[in-house]
């Protein structure tokens, strides 16, 4: 564990429709990708993260294009790791947000990854086991992670 300086880019890869993605383009959830969707917020709480692209992220000086490059590759990396990972345990991994923060002049993943961070569904039923069950009031809270747990344990 190092001591970073956290870029106030979040990041957000989409694989599969649902949330803001669904809301902003007008899509049903549930629809495969094509390809993972990228998509960077401005972390500011009095803005409410807004979707920014890296011209903005240029403009607000919140990383150089190198360090860009480098948060992009290593987001589709993670991506690509995961999805291998939760597959093989019967979960699909909707969505999920990755922080990226500085040590010593290195881009490094700073922040967790959960069902807290992560939408993740049943493989055949697509039941959701994330935060979803707490944001849409569907219960079982506990339950959805402790499943997500036991299946990753084995």
């Amino acid at each position: 564990v190092k001591r970073l300086k956290i870029v106030m880019v979040e990041v957000t890869i989409r694989n599969i429709s649902a949330g803001g993605l669904s809301k902003m383009l007008g899509i049903e959830e549930g629809i495969v990708l094509k390809t993972p969707v990228l998509e960077y917020h401005y972390k500011n709480d009095s803005l409410h993260d807004p979707l920014i692209n890296d011209y903005h992220i240029e403009i607000l000086k919140l990383a150089t294009p190198q360090e860009m490059k480098r948060i992009k590759d290593y987001s589709f990396s993670v991506n690509q790791i995961m999805k291998d990972f939760f597959n093989k345990v019967n979960l699909k991994l909707v969505d999920f947000k990755l922080e990226f923060g500085r040590h010593k002049g290195r881009i490094l993943l700073g922040d967790e990854i959960s069902p807290d961070t992560c939408r993740l569904w049943d493989k055949i039923s697509n039941e959701k086991l994330d935060k979803d069950r707490f944001r849409r009031d569907l219960g079982r809270i506990e339950e959805a992670y402790q499943e997500v747990l036991k299946r990753i344990k084995t």
